[in-house]
């Protein structure tokens, strides 16, 4: 059997897609067949949102190498290359990257090359570029010490401040309830109290509307209890934006209106949910900002990491628990009063210097039961993670998924959480209340498809709404007075951004669909005119990063599944504020929490040298 007959193959059993052997052939076609096997499993993995492909899994001895289908057929058929580097290397098609091919190959490292690109760019802006800053240490300490309160212990809120304060560029993590927000609006006040009147540009950003409407919300009211005067106070963002509408995105275009040769107009930009930023949109970001620019990243390093490309904000924490260099622990410690311990060896120093990692929880105490079983999840402890659904907590409650009847009750009890929301509907309140009672509740799903999955659910959940007269679709329409969608795709021109959620309603003039906009208010938009869109009573994990849900409820499937990993079962759980239902077989979720995501990158590795 021929390279191009095993591709095919490969692509009729799923483990290859169309477009990967395309690309093989594109760029390899006339090549050897190792270098066309190694362009389409390149291919392949950078679909799976791997950055590179590491030479190691393409030998014959490495164990996953020998559990591949295609490699294993690859390597019964055909003679290995004795070295992969130097049969890689003799193709036109792969470089080192000083000149321009389709394919990098970096140490023992194989990348597409706009991916290793993008993959230096970031490495260099976070290592090389982030320098510190000059300040006024008195100055500081005294801004900082009144706005946080004096502590016994380490305040990592105020050492995440001064960490802010005195770096051009700085990531601060930690999980739901540390206090991100409130540790920004401090900084930020201190920012603006020491400007002394000079301009100071400050920008809020997150990576979908939810998350910029959130920010907006949770950082306008933390900046309204700080001691600021009126003047402070107009320095302050009122708004945050997506980062495709602060970068201008272009209408039916990939092309931005902000970039290197037209950076934007901005001193201090706060960047949050980071998670969620994959590889290219974080070089696309970078490449917007002017030189003098701070930039303040924040997320938590344990959620999902970006549905395409690349795991920055992992791959950057992983860095977190080096420590810092002795002279910055030594910096963070006088303006802090706290004894900021140090790390050892010199690797990274920059890009240690600017992390740090919240830890103590605000929202979840020791009476709460998502907070404990997030940990437990973190950790990948399935042992407490089964002990805490056994403790009591009223704020958590575990089904299970065995059965037909246990599938209606979960599409019931689904149905009650949407309660006020429905009677709304039927009350024909405002927009703005319909809106927010959406937002209460969410069933969440780890798949796309199947009866455990969003489209399953949806459709489900959408008859028996229609049994019970809650909603009435006609035959040849999916549009009805109720309708909850979230936008799939950006479209600039009409303000609407992937993973926005709106409601369709019919006020006596027709079906329209309302959206909440950052400030408050909502507006709506003809069915006709919006973007590629989904019914959203129930929403992928993915797509709920960045909300928030009073009661959220998460639907394992009824068998183990690769995506189904401990990031996502803990992303889902942090969703909820006050209230979690998990429908899972005890079997499924000990083996999601067991599983780690993997997103194979060279940025450690670049950071060891730098």
């Amino acid at each position: 059997m021929t390279l191009h007959a095993l591709l095919q193959d490969a692509v009729a059993q799923k483990l290859l897609r169309p477009l990967d052997v395309q690309f093989a052939l594109t760029v390899a076609g006339n090549e050897e067949p190792a270098v066309m096997l190694a362009a389409a499993l390149l291919s392949h993995d950078a679909g799976e949102g791997h950055v590179c492909l590491p030479l190691s899994r393409l030998t014959p001895d490495n164990p996953e190498a020998k559990a591949h289908p295609l490699l294993t057929a690859f390597y019964e058929q055909m003679e290995a290359p004795a070295d992969w580097r130097e049969k890689l290397l003799s193709s036109a098609a792969v470089g080192e990257g000083d000149a321009p091919t389709p394919m990098i190959l970096s140490g023992e490292r194989l990348y597409l090359n706009r991916m290793w690109c993008n993959e230096r760019s970031v490495a260099d802006f976070f290592a090389s570029v982030n320098q510190p800053l000059e300040v006024d240490e008195d100055r500081l300490r005294e801004a900082l010490d009144a706005l946080f309160p004096a502590s016994d212990e380490i305040n990592w809120q105020k050492v995440a401040a001064a960490v802010a304060l005195t770096r051009r560029i700085s990531v601060i993590s930690g999980g739901p309830g540390t206090g991100k927000t409130t540790t920004v609006a401090k900084l930020l006040a201190a920012l603006v109290q020491m400007a002394d009147g000079a301009r100071c540009r400050i920008c809020l950003a997150a990576p979908t509307g939810k998350a910029a409407a959130r920010l907006t919300e949770s950082l306008g009211s933390a900046l309204r209890q700080l001691p600021l005067s009126d003047k402070q106070k107009k320095s302050l963002p009122e708004e945050a934006s997506t980062l495709h509408r602060l970068l201008g995105a272009l209408p039916g275009s990939q092309r931005l209106r902000y970039h290197a040769g037209n950076p934007l107009h901005l001193d201090v930009l706060v960047v949050d949910e980071a998670s969620m930023i994959d590889l290219p949109m974080m070089s696309r970001l970078i490449d917007a900002l002017p030189p003098h620019a701070r930039v303040i990243f924040l997320g938590d390093r344990d959620q999902l990491a970006s549905v395409e490309a690349g795991a920055v904000l992992g791959d950057i924490c992983a860095w977190v628990n080096r420590g810092y260099t002795p002279e910055r622990a030594a910096q963070l410690s006088r303006l802090t009063g706290a004894t900021v311990p140090c790390g050892e060896g010199s690797a990274a120093s920059a890009l240690r210097d600017s992390l740090c990692l919240l830890q103590k929880s605000y929202r979840f105490g020791s009476a709460s039961g998502i907070g404990q079983l997030a940990a437990a999840v973190n950790r990948g402890d399935k042992t407490a993670s089964r002990a805490v659904f056994s403790q009591g907590y009223s704020d958590i409650e575990n089904r299970r998924l065995q059965s037909g009847e246990d599938y209606q009750q979960m599409v019931e009890e689904a149905l009650a959480g949407y309660g006020r929301f429905l009677s709304l509907i039927r009350q024909q309140a405002q927009p703005q209340d319909i809106i927010a009672a959406f937002g209460e509740f969410q069933l969440l799903c780890a798949l796309r498809e199947g009866p455990f999955g969003v489209s399953g659910l949806n459709e489900r959940l959408e008859q028996a709404l229609i049994r019970q007269r809650y909603i009435s679709r006609g035959a040849l329409s999916r549009w009805y007075h109720g309708r909850p969608v979230m936008i799939a795709r950006n479209d600039s021109a009409l303000g609407l951004f992937n993973g926005d959620i709106g409601v369709a309603l019919d006020q006596g003039s027709g079906v329209r669909v309302w959206f909440p906009l950052p400030d408050g208010t909502v507006k709506s938009v003809q069915p006709s005119r919006l973007p590629e869109h989904e019914t959203a009573w129930a929403m992928t994990v993915h797509k709920s990063q960045g909300s928030e849900f009073d009661h959220a409820a998460l639907v394992l499937p009824g068998q183990v599944v690769p995506v189904v990993t401990r990031e996502l079962v803990y992303t889902a759980i942090t969703r909820a504020k006050s209230r979690l239902s998990l429908y899972a077989d005890e079997r499924i979720l000990a083996q999601a929490i067991a599983t780690r995501t993997e997103r194979r990158s060279g940025l450690n590795a670049i950071f060891e040298t730098l």
